[in-house]
């Protein structure tokens, strides 16, 4: 694979400009929460490798966070499961992108944020970038970045509440997860406004009346 280009980044380094890339990982889970990472790539040195975070297995990944948080400036972000619920998945994701530009060291000059769309309030001016992540190496380090983070955070809470397979499946809808669902129930950390979750507790809330 051919490294990723600075060809966002260098028109704004050229003015000295900080340059922070903004992605988020968990729209799709039902469960757990959606993360947000901001990273700033220091321009005369950052990590080899950079790639889309799904392109990278989990223990590259983990080493490619250690570099990133060795040679970069981070910041993270987070929206609870209460929040998705409260104001949908997509206000959720611009909430946590929010708070990990809030959360970098030092504020950046220019964010370069993944997706065709920006959310309504930024510090900065900002551009979109459609799969930026295998465009940008700001964008795959903040991208690398957030997946390390909420993979280790569904870990945690799979300890708490075995048999739904987070651990591995992150709370995505792989057919274990739906199984257990089934089987076991709808936990705290399920997203009760997802069709999947809503339907079980609209059949639970049905069949107990």
């Amino acid at each position: 694979m051919k490294p990723l280009n600075t060809h966002f980044e260098s028109p704004h380094w050229r003015h000295g400009r900080r340059v922070a890339g903004v992605d988020e990982v968990g729209r799709g889970p039902l469960a757990g929460p959606v993360v947000a990472a901001a990273v700033v790539l220091n321009p005369e040195a950052f990590p080899e490798g950079l790639r889309d975070s799904k392109t990278l297995s989990g223990k590259r990944r983990e080493a490619m966070t250690l570099l990133i948080r060795q040679q970069a400036e981070v910041g993270i972000g987070m929206a609870t499961v209460e929040e998705i619920d409260a104001i949908n998945i997509l206000q959720a994701t611009y909430l946590a992108m929010q708070r990990a530009i809030e959360n970098l060291p030092h504020p950046p000059d220019h964010l370069l944020i993944d997706g065709n769309r920006l959310p309504a309030v930024l510090p900065c001016p900002a551009t979109p970038i459609v799969r930026g992540d295998s465009k940008s190496p700001s964008i795959a380090a903040a991208s690398i970045v957030a997946k390390t983070w909420r993979d280790n955070v569904m870990k945690e809470i799979a300890t708490q509440f075995p048999g739904y397979g987070w651990e591995t499946n992150a709370g995505y809808p792989t057919k274990c997860h739906k199984d257990a669902l089934r089987n076991l129930g709808v936990t705290p950390h399920h997203r009760r406004s997802f069709k999947p979750v809503h339907n079980i507790l609209y059949q639970d809330n049905f069949s107990s009346d």
